[in-house]
């Protein structure tokens, strides 16, 4: 859910916790874009629009299928992205990763059964898979700790990828890739609608800068158990926040990680205890006499794995029609207007 909602003279003493579980406020009844009287709507300034789709009708999405190994297929990211791609018509790999045990060290994915090496078997085994599939196009979900090394490896292979997973040194892998001159799709969020809302944040820090100076934010955000750091899309979003004249420490960020209150103050669904992203942020005027709440709710690994296979489909057109810029993020995905 992406919501922004628009609030006058707030009770002073609610907390955030408080805001926030009340959530069937009305909302502001004057439709969005609704013109004042005498107002002419072709005054208005499309910005979003402008910034993250080309102009006129996209073209429709041509039928693609190009062998993917995702790397890896043993967590619970990595499986979502692999049914993905079944699903989208690509050729998955028989074919990744993992330090997990798996008995018989196979895995069955969509009727297809994936055989799991060691990840220190990757140099040795990569390399054939590599001449048996030669449009390979690796999609990696691994952990933090191993996204530069295997960017390393990938760029020495010359093999072009998808890094999905967040963490390790982004400035390194940045210029790793840039030396190597591999084609790549690097991004910590790849939600697409979600990513269309980052880029409307940063449109606004860029062009209405200070504009929230003086104002006070609250963030929380809700994650399954197993995250434990502040997820790269609220630094994101809070970064924009900074440009746009808030004062804020990433230390503030209220992280939820009880099932107990996840499900009673947050209102993540039982169901998707195990994988969710809840982020709200919410900004109070000086005076306390104004707010504005943003807030992005999603259940489950879907949109992100669906993004995942359009970021590798985007990068194999980028490939074939021998584009010279060779590293994107998930930004250049989402102009390219040719998603699913």
């Amino acid at each position: 859910m992406l919501s922004a909602t628009i609030a006058a003279h707030p009770a002073a003493a609610i907390t955030l916790r408080q805001r926030h579980s009340l959530r069937h406020r009305q909302p502001l009844r004057v439709p969005i874009g609704a013109a004042a009287p005498r107002r002419r709507m072709a005054t208005a300034r499309p910005l979003v629009v402008k910034a993250v789709a080309s102009q006129g009708v996209p073209a429709v999405p041509p039928k693609l299928s190009f062998p993917i190994l995702v790397n890896s297929c043993t967590g619970k990211m990595g499986k979502a992205v692999a049914e993905a791609a079944v699903s989208a018509g690509l050729q998955l790999v028989p074919v990744s990763f993992s330090a997990m045990e798996v008995p018989g060290g196979r895995l069955e994915i969509c009727d297809r059964e994936i055989q799991i090496h060691d990840p220190s078997e990757s140099e040795k085994v990569l390399p054939s898979i590599i001449e048996e599939y030669p449009d390979l196009i690796v999609v990696d979900y691994t952990v933090p700790d191993a996204v530069n090394a295997n960017a390393e490896l990938y760029c020495k292979l010359g093999l072009p990828f998808v890094m999905g997973t967040t963490g390790g040194n982004r400035q390194l892998l940045h210029k790793t890739v840039q030396d190597a001159n591999v084609y790549a799709v690097i991004s910590p969020q790849m939600g697409k609608q979600v990513v269309a809302f980052l880029a409307a944040m940063e449109i606004m820090a860029e062009q209405f800068p200070g504009a929230f100076s003086g104002y006070k934010l609250e963030v929380m955000e809700s994650h399954q158990a197993t995250k434990l750091d502040v997820s790269g899309t609220a630094k994101a979003v809070i970064s924009c926040f900074q440009k746009l004249g808030v004062s804020f420490d990433m230390d503030e960020v209220k992280l939820v990680r009880d099932p107990e209150e996840q499900v009673k103050v947050v209102g993540v669904p039982e169901e998707h205890l195990a994988g969710h992203a809840f982020h709200m942020y919410h900004l109070t005027s000086p005076d306390g006499t104004v707010s504005f709440e943003y807030q992005h709710n999603v259940c489950g690994r879907s949109i992100y794995a669906e993004g995942t296979v359009d970021a590798a489909m985007f990068l194999y057109t980028k490939i074939k029609s021998g584009a010279s810029k060779k590293l994107y993020d998930m930004i250049d995905v989402l102009r390219e207007g040719n998603m699913r």
